[in-house]
């Protein structure tokens, strides 16, 4: 049996330099149709090729925020 995961909620900031390489990594995965590990905060995260993508845009007030998001089910 699986062990169950905490419920996580974070958000981390990265450089420019730092983001496009995080992204670099991602497109080539994606392009492979393979999985992706990210590191964030101390945890491993696996992407599997499987995943579903979306961009969320969001307004309010005189502040704007994109969203590049990316869901996946644990369950085999």
């Amino acid at each position: 049996m699986a062990k169950a995961k905490k419920k996580r909620d974070i958000e981390k900031t990265y450089s420019t330099s730092a983001f496009v390489a995080k992204l670099r990594r991602f497109a080539d995965a994606l392009e492979s149709d393979k999985p992706f590990t990210i590191q964030i905060a101390g945890d491993r995260v696996r992407v599997p090729a499987r995943a579903i993508f979306n961009i969320e845009h969001e307004r309010s007030g005189d502040e704007e925020e994109i969203e590049f998001q990316i869901k996946w089910s644990n369950e085999a």
